[in-house]
């Protein structure tokens, strides 16, 4: 059976992206990922274009990988420089990995108006570079750079490039749709060609730009390549890279190419939210196999199709790849939706439990009215305690004020003072915030930390204001979605009014009325 071989190139190819930039720590982190994956070669990055990377190449040797492969990357020598006294091949040999990764132009447009040399010498520096690193002892992998567009412009000259590396010795060549345009069908005819004129093993680079990245790489790979290039979520520069994530359960699910061992493939969703965490990247909740949308399901129909057979709707197991199968509320919903949603929060209902009509109905009503519950399951949560009569508040409102004071200074100060009332005891506090709703936030906890000490852990990590209907202007109805979490889980309440703080008023009663439910905490009548 065929084997391909993963490359990643997230730590150098995908710091290009916009807004991305890790540190040397990072990308240590990454790597010890990637190896616990069985990603077969790791690029740690350019040596000779920051400190950080020399900096990386010097550390990743402490960590001791088991499966994968460091690379160097870095461009053939300079036109009219001896390829031993290049600054960037210097640069190159003094990382120290046991694979090199060079990239030389395969299109005549490079090396002419960027390169600003001869097509002879182009080759000789292709050539000369790869040679180099052989005679070294370096594994080699040749990057022909634009390769398709400049197969296209000059077909004959591009396939010069490429027997040039192979004279050098490269023991793989990857062409690279570096511009990211190339459509599958066009980049299957000339993977083809190319096979028939080069004996060494190919690999593929694809962008995105046109969105084809993984479809180009898989394509390339039915067609013979077994070399992949690509980056943990799709990460680099402009539309990014080929999405290894993507890519990876496809070739093992649907194509039957064992690239890393099948039990591993359980950890993807896990990696994927590991590497968006540290590079400060909210996860893509549509991305395939591992965003959390990808096995969510909205329509009544759909729900009720899953219940009866999930293959109806689901290409793979969510499990597979470690993700996990969610039924969303909505008006869209119905019963199956219901019972679903029911069954995976473990509130022990049958399918004809006359409740699941009630929530049913609630829920429809309470959506036309501008509620969400997609992203507000601890509000759902509640809602169907209340409508099997389960739910006893923990608490009751007296009434609150909010004030917003501007000082001649600019200082703006915001302060919210509050009353409640917990069995036959009353609690009445202030606290001030840095804006209304975080004074409120903080004057509530305050008074209710008395009685329940576990919201303590509670932590607000989102909070979301959509205007539902902008014609009202500033009378307009909005919703606010604040999602909290503890040292356990996360979740999401919804709250919905023409005034702000109210609304916002309704989600935080939610998040903490759903956090002691959770944890199963009785109402509280008597301090202690």
């Amino acid at each position: 059976m065929r084997t391909i071989k993963l490359y990643d190139t997230t730590l150098r190819d995908g710091t290009q992206a916009e807004g991305i930039n890790f540190s040397s720590e990072d990308k240590l982190l990454i790597a010890k990922k990637l190896d616990d994956l069985g990603i077969h070669y790791i690029e740690g990055g350019w040596p000779g274009s920051n400190p950080k990377d020399i900096e990386f190449f010097a550390c990743v040797k402490r960590l001791n990988l088991k499966r994968s492969r460091i690379a160097a990357f870095g461009s053939t020598r300079r036109a009219g420089t001896a390829v031993a006294q290049d600054a960037n091949v210097i640069m190159l040999r003094q990382a120290d990995t046991p694979v090199v990764t060079i990239f030389g132009k395969s299109w005549m447009l490079h090396v002419t108006d960027v390169l600003r040399t001869t097509p002879e010498e182009n080759l000789n520096m292709i050539r000369d570079s790869v040679r180099y690193f052989k005679k070294l002892g370096k594994e080699v992998i040749y990057d022909a750079e634009h390769f398709f567009d400049g197969y296209l412009d000059n077909s004959d000259y591009a396939l010069k490039t490429l027997s040039a590396a192979t004279e050098g010795g490269a023991d793989t060549i990857v062409l690279c749709d570096t511009n990211g345009g190339t459509l599958p069908m066009r980049l299957a005819v000339i993977v083809d060609e190319v096979q028939q004129k080069v004996a060494i093993p190919l690999g593929i680079h694809s962008h995105n730009d046109a969105g084809m990245g993984v479809a180009n790489a898989l394509v390339a790979v039915a067609h013979g390549a077994v070399h992949v290039q690509g980056t943990i979520n799709g990460y680099g520069e402009r539309c990014g890279n080929a999405n290894l994530v993507s890519i990876i359960p496809n070739l093992v699910l649907k194509m039957n190419i064992p690239c890393i061992e099948k039990n591993k493939l359980a950890t993807l969703v896990e990696l994927s939210r590991y590497v968006d965490e540290i590079a400060n990247m909210a996860p893509d909740s549509r991305a395939p196999y591992v965003g959390s949308s990808a096995f969510a399901h909205k329509g009544g129909v759909h729900a009720d199709a899953v219940l009866k057979n999930p293959r109806g709707y689901e290409h793979v197991h969510p499990n597979t790849v470690g993700n996990a199968r969610r039924i969303l509320v909505s008006e869209l919903a119905g019963k199956s939706s219901m019972f679903m949603k029911a069954s995976e929060m473990r509130l022990g209902l049958k399918k004809d439990h006359p409740a699941l009509k009630a929530v049913l109905g609630i829920v429809k009503r309470l959506e036309s009215e501008g509620y969400e519950f997609e992203a507000a399951e601890g509000s759902f949560k509640l809602l169907v305690e209340k409508a099997l009569k389960r739910h006893t508040p923990f608490f009751d409102l007296e009434g609150f004020r909010v004030s917003v004071e501007k000082r001649r200074d600019g200082q703006l100060i915001s302060e919210a003072t509050i009353k409640v009332k917990v069995g036959e005891l009353f609690e009445h506090t202030a606290a001030e915030g840095d804006g209304p709703v975080n004074a409120l936030d903080n004057a509530l906890r305050k008074a209710l930390l008395p009685f329940y000490p576990a919201i303590a852990d509670v932590q607000l990590v989102d909070y979301k204001v959509r205007v539902l209907n902008v014609r009202a202007g500033t009378a307009a109805k909005v919703r606010v979605l604040i999602e909290s979490k503890d040292r356990e889980a996360m979740w999401g309440t919804v709250g919905v009014s023409e005034n702000i703080i109210e609304a916002s008023w309704q989600a935080l009663v939610d998040s903490v009325e759903y956090k002691l439910l959770k944890d199963k905490v009785r109402p509280h009548p008597i301090r202690k």
